[in-house]
């Protein structure tokens, strides 16, 4: 006290705030960094790991498949009117395919000397046709499927008449132009 009797003695100073957060509207912005740095690393390992396993899955849907003429025998193999197997390799065979690789169709030397070659597969869900001489028709066995010599639907399921692969016959060779089972 002083001599007018009056307490002269100053407020007392607010604290200081403290040189550490302590709070929790402090620690927030910490917590909200490291959780989106842990999304941020999460994604960008989701992209490094799926960006390669995707192309794998889709490049085969959108790689452009390669038509190249396959020779299947000399030209005299081949008897007028004749229908006969032949077996080449497949336009885009992969390399774990093995003897899968191979594919076939039915060839058959017309009148003129030129020759037809028919998908063996079935236009109803792709099963191996057969041909049968003394009928002179193609059957289908996993449907009933019938197709005429000259590859018209005869009979049961098949929407379409059989595929035909595009023949040329090249220094006495005869060659098929090779490409997906040709269901159009």
């Amino acid at each position: 006290m002083d001599a007018a009797g009056s307490d002269a003695s100053p407020d007392p100073a607010p604290p200081a705030p403290p040189s550490t957060p302590t709070n929790g509207a402090e620690m927030l912005p910490r917590r909200r960094f490291f959780s989106r740095l842990s999304t941020a690393v999460s994604a960008a390992a989701a992209v490094i790991v799926g960006v390669p396993f995707i192309g794998f899955l889709v490049a085969p849907l959108v790689r452009r498949v390669p038509r190249e003429w396959r020779a299947v025998g000399p030209v005299d193999r081949f008897a007028v009117g004749e229908t006969v197997s032949v077996t080449f390799q497949d336009a885009s065979p992969l390399p774990w395919s093995g003897v899968t690789a191979r594919t076939a169709a039915w060839l058959r030397r017309t009148e003129d000397g030129g020759f037809t070659a028919f998908s063996v597969n079935c236009t109803h869900l792709g099963c191996p046709v057969q041909w049968i001489a003394d009928a002179r028709l193609f059957l289908c066995p996993c449907h009933g499927g019938v197709y005429n010599a000259d590859g018209t639907v005869a009979a049961g399921p098949p929407p379409r008449p059989l595929g035909e692969y595009p023949v040329r016959v090249r220094s006495g060779r005869v060659e098929i132009l090779t490409s997906p089972i040709p269901f159009a």
